[in-house]
């Protein structure tokens, strides 16, 4: 994953096309969107998309990543601690909430949700590749004010990451019927979690 302002397709001026593959995935899932209904939804010929995508696992890669990246850099930005350690931690766990509750990955999650699942066992994305950048520069200025741990900035970085997948991928399984376990419980023990995994 970039950041939002370096990929292709925001330098491309295509936020429009994804802004129409976004509305195509809510409508009927991922999987069942093609580049023609997404061209019919823009408002453009299907040789504008075939020439900007040659297939819809480019298109739906992009507009994942703009999707992703977004708002993972909007929790970022959001986040408030007087030390690093504090502004991850609140960083990683509005991300978390933002993520479960954004309509287009509630869509995967309800539709296509096997999409997810070679990032999850198999390779990273590039939204997980940029996240983890951002989290190694906060956790090394975080070392440098004596707010987290010594330990390598990476190891610590994707051990935070793969914390968090669980809270995003399988929160709703742990969240009782009857309102006995709360999202918000669980976003406060996975703050928690992550405070006392970096705390010095």
């Amino acid at each position: 994953m970039t950041s939002t302002r370096n990929t292709p397709a925001r330098e491309r001026g295509d936020d429009a096309l994804l802004d129409a593959a976004r509305e195509c995935v809510l409508a009927v899932g991922l999987r069942r969107t093609t580049l023609t209904d997404v061209a019919r939804r823009a408002g453009v010929s299907r040789m504008t998309m075939y020439r900007r995508w040659p297939d819809m696992a480019t298109l739906m890669a992009d507009l994942m990543t703009r999707e992703w990246s977004t708002l993972a850099f909007a929790a970022e930005s959001d986040a408030v601690g007087e030390t690093a350690r504090e502004r991850i931690v609140d960083g990683l766990v509005r991300g978390s909430r933002a993520l479960r509750r954004h309509a287009m990955f509630r869509r995967v999650v309800e539709l296509d949700p096997e999409v997810l699942l070679p990032y999850l066992v198999d390779r990273r994305g590039s939204v997980q590749d940029a996240i983890l950048e951002h989290l190694v520069a906060a956790i090394t200025e975080g070392q440098g004010d004596g707010s987290l741990r010594r330990q390598d900035p990476v190891l610590l970085a994707r051990t935070a990451v793969l914390a968090v997948h669980g809270f995003v991928i399988s929160a709703s399984t742990m969240t009782g019927a009857d309102g006995d376990i709360t999202e918000d419980a669980l976003d406060d023990e996975l703050r928690l979690l992550l405070d006392r995994h970096l705390r010095p």
